[in-house]
């Protein structure tokens, strides 16, 4: 698994009727796919984010637009950024995970990590809780997922969860990459440095040296090599020189870049691959025809990716 240039998409608000909705995700991830993205993603959310729109606006379910996306491109991989384990039952999650790798010829993706977004868990019916106990239930999932993913049958009766020897067949590997998303430098970047192949650090650009130098710790602390573990950064990219950043909403702040398609690139190798971030995976907010291409040539040109 390498992630070193990433693609996102952010929101499914284009502008058009719901029939030429689809279609325009397919245009950009097979954009993405002829620019030399190596990767996309898309959130696991059933409302659109704050800072992104209002609730009511579109949102596709996960799973079932990354399947329809397996037969519309042929290399990059597929996956969540990220799984919201609160609102997937682990051994459906490991079915669906399975599923999208035979359907995409081994190229699935599983991204995962605790859920966040309370709005949704309040009105759809799923259990919130406390971190703690979202982070609690993300383990115990975990005891279920990774060995059902591996062809095991695991037999789990534990708090949450319980399973008897639980299988997911077909399998087309014998390992689905694994990605862990969160900003934890106790919990989460423990979990990524026992169990996980990747782990996108969520961060402003500023605390990125604090985030690796704390998942240097749990590498070392698990017995791992920490360049064994993959590491990126979700990063807003608006290509556009006539924006600046001061334009952007101050919760962005450290986690966009704004300007010309070289100026980006710019701005991402000094704040991220520089910083010692492995790879990068940007979004764009909206979809303009060609934009993807300019920006992921610029990344090629500028950071070697």
């Amino acid at each position: 698994m390498t992630i070193r240039l990433g693609f996102q998409i952010p929101n499914f608000s284009y502008g058009t009727g719901v029939a030429e909705l689809f279609p325009t995700v397919i245009a950009q991830a097979q954009e993405a796919e002829a620019a030399g993205f190596d990767s996309v993603f898309v959130m696991d959310h059933f409302y659109q984010l704050p800072g992104l729109g209002s609730p009511d606006q579109p949102m596709l379910e996960a799973y079932t637009a990354l399947g329809a996306l397996a037969t519309a491109t042929e290399n990059v991989q597929l996956g969540t950024l990220v799984t919201g384990n609160t609102y997937r039952n682990p051994t459906l999650l490991a079915k669906a995970i399975t599923t999208l790798d035979v359907v995409s010829q081994g190229r699935a993706i599983l991204g995962i990590g605790t859920g966040w977004f309370e709005l949704e868990h309040d009105q759809l019916g799923f259990e919130f809780g406390t971190f703690t106990e979202r982070f609690n239930k993300l383990e115990e999932a975990l005891q279920i997922i990774l060995p059902m993913i591996a062809g095991e049958r695991p037999t789990v009766d534990g708090k949450y969860y319980r399973t008897k020897e639980a299988f997911a067949n077909p399998r087309f590997r014998e390992h689905i990459p694994l990605m862990i998303g969160g900003s934890g430098e106790k919990k989460t970047f423990g979990l990524a440095a026992r169990h996980f192949d990747h782990l996108n650090i969520i961060a402003g650009f500023p605390q990125l040296p604090g985030k690796l130098a704390a998942l240097a710790q749990r590498c070392e602390e698990a017995d791992r090599d920490p360049a064994t573990l993959e590491t990126s950064m979700l990063v807003t990219v608006i290509a556009d020189e006539n924006m600046t950043e001061d334009q952007m909403p101050a919760s962005m702040a450290g986690r966009i870049v704004v300007g010309s398609p070289e100026s980006v690139a710019e701005q991402i190798k000094t704040n991220v691959i520089d910083a010692g971030i492995d790879g990068v995976i940007i979004n764009m907010p909206g979809y303009v025809p060609g934009a993807i291409t300019k920006v992921g040539e610029a990344l090629r040109q500028v950071v070697g990716i």
